[in-house]
């Protein structure tokens, strides 16, 4: 083994639900042998999953198989072995199993993240509802990770080379939206938004556009006053502690003629507000990074994919994208310890 790859940083895998897309990107996105130059894969399910699929795909993929992380070989394709093996795939099918099987191959991989096992974490999609149960019991990946890293908090961040979003609301109802969006909240988000700007993507003095939360940014109190009562008075604070926040913007505007490239970074109130125009800007290369937590981990921005689930047609772009954006981040974090 060269000193080489002895460095490389280890990047874990988990496999998401079984009977959606993830196995497919997985398989195309390490077929790539080039990315063993880059890091060491380590994909948490299943051998038995991934021998099916590179069986229905017709596609050349080696790996090697393993019952934990202390066994893994750098500069090879690990997979650790840590779902039932009797659990069965039926791709684009709903079953239960399946999200067993996806929460215990996140768990296993989380616990060595945790234990610093592995540099960082790619999350294939889950299914969120089929994976609840008492040990999982979280709107998605976001809570649950900051929950096992013991933060308060953490920045939901969609991100490409040209647009990061971060969220002030997340996964919670539209009529719980306006009662969330308190200034206290907006100040806590963007100061988070800033303070991975400067440390994950190494942008000295970041320029935060924050979005409204009415039609029009209320249109002067017309269409709503959290603008004028929340929002403004939030970033009027933000600007006295000297964070370069500017707003509050109309959402269909700022997007519509490419505000955007202006700033850095952009905060959303809310989770359609932020993520429907970034799909729709970046899709196939966006990421979504949960910021301002001491581990790393990064998801490609699509879901499941049920419909076209093992037919060969998932297109593994954005999950390749998470894989490249968590290795840098990684090197940042690094660069600044060292």
């Amino acid at each position: 083994m060269s000193n080489t790859q002895e460095l490389l940083p280890i990047i874990g895998i988990s496999i998401g639900d079984i009977n959606g897309v993830g196995p497919e990107i997985i398989i195309k996105t390490f077929s790539d042998e080039r990315l063993l130059e880059i890091c060491t894969p380590v994909i948490y399910g299943s051998g038995k999953v991934i021998a099916y699929y590179r069986k229905s795909l017709n596609i050349n993929f080696n790996y090697h198989q393993v019952n934990s992380i202390t066994e893994i070989q750098k500069g090879r394709v690990n997979i650790v072995n840590c779902i039932d093996p009797n659990t069965e795939v039926k791709p684009g099918e709903l079953h239960t199993d399946a999200g067993k099987a996806s929460f215990d191959a996140l768990e296993t991989s989380v616990a060595d993240l945790l234990k610093r096992s592995i540099d960082a974490l790619v999350t294939a999609p889950i299914n969120k509802h089929l994976i609840q149960s008492d040990a999982f019991d979280f709107p998605g990946h976001t809570e649950y990770l900051t929950m096992k890293a013991e933060e308060e908090t953490s920045l939901m961040l969609m991100t490409s080379e040209d647009l990061k979003i971060g969220l002030v609301t997340a996964h919670i109802p539209v009529s719980q939206i306006s009662t969330a969006i308190t200034k206290e909240a907006i100040i806590k988000k963007a100061n988070l938004l800033n303070k991975t700007l400067k440390k994950d993507f190494g942008i000295t003095k970041p320029k935060i556009a924050i979005l409204g939360l009415n039609p029009h940014a209320g249109d002067n109190g017309l269409l709503g006053k959290e603008e004028i009562e929340i929002i403004k008075p939030a970033i009027d604070e933000l600007k006295e502690n000297n964070i370069l926040a500017f707003g509050p913007f109309s959402a269909d505007g700022f997007f519509g003629n490419f505000s955007f490239k202006k700033y850095d970074g952009v905060l959303a109130m809310y989770h359609d507000q932020g993520l429907i125009p970034f799909k729709t800007i970046a899709f196939d290369l966006g990421v979504n990074f949960t910021a301002c937590l001491p581990i790393i981990r990064t998801s490609p921005d699509h879901g499941t994919g049920y419909e076209i689930a093992g037919k060969g047609i998932a297109n593994e772009t954005s999950f390749r994208e998470a894989v490249y954006l968590a290795i840098d981040i990684y090197k940042k974090r690094k660069q600044v310890l060292a």
